[in-house]
């Protein structure tokens, strides 16, 4: 396994969408570093082939302390609980607000409902979490962290993916109008954006936008000299 050499051993670190994908590297690398894992995700199933433990699961094999939190981000209440668990572990030190959903479709069939689930799980949910791990900070005296997954899709526009597309520009400016806020009270609150990464989302394209996201094509792949996606690890 690889090692790092950042510390975290006396922190407790949320990670949402954790289960698989980029959430499951963040975690697993989080855990690796000495922290206390929260894997908050609807789901425990790492949903995937070749993983045969589930990531809190994973973390504990490798001799880190972990938990699973049953969250829907979706849900405010269900944020409140999840930041509500960190106080087992003495509260939440970082929040990363990973999870999100994909929806690939062309942007004239796209139906309300569609974009409702985007943005209830891609803004609201990184929104209030932000804000609800923000207050319990606050409320602690704790100069905490929170990261937001953003996306380089923030900037280019891709087939099929304007309404995703427009859920990582809002990630973007709220990112930066809770920094501004926030500040005060010494809570950092940063994005990062991925660019090409092959995850379970590349499940979903639709053939017409896979073509296009082949090499030297008009979409996903082309911004990328050697014509490959990275992966989350």
């Amino acid at each position: 396994m690889g090692t790092t050499r950042f510390d975290f051993s006396d922190d407790t670190v949320i990670v949402t969408g954790a289960s698989s994908g980029i959430g499951r590297a963040i975690a697993t690398r989080f855990g690796r570093a000495g922290a206390t894992v929260l894997v908050a995700d609807h789901s425990a199933d790492p949903n995937s082939e070749d993983a045969e433990l589930n990531t809190h699961e994973l973390i504990e094999e490798e001799g880190g302390e972990a938990a699973y939190v049953e969250t829907d981000v979706s849900n405010l209440n269900d944020i409140e609980s999840a930041i509500g668990e960190a106080r087992e572990y003495g509260g939440v030190d970082v929040l990363v607000n990973n999870a999100a959903v994909q929806h690939p479709e062309e942007f004239r069939t796209v139906s309300p409902d569609a974009l409702d689930k985007l943005y209830n799980v891609n803004v609201r949910g990184m929104f209030f979490g932000t804000q609800v791990a923000a207050n319990d900070m606050i409320e602690r005296g704790v100069e905490g962290n929170v990261v937001n997954v953003a996306s380089l899709s923030a900037e280019d526009a891709q087939h099929d993916q304007v309404q995703y597309d427009a859920t990582k520009g809002a990630i973007k400016m709220i990112t930066r109008g809770a920094a501004l806020e926030l500040g005060e009270y010494g809570i950092r609150v940063n994005a990062v954006a991925p660019g090409q990464i092959a995850t379970e989302f590349e499940e979903g394209w639709s053939e017409e936008a896979q073509e296009k996201a082949g090499e030297g094509g008009e979409g996903f792949l082309k911004p990328v000299p050697l014509g490959r996606a990275g992966f989350p690890e």
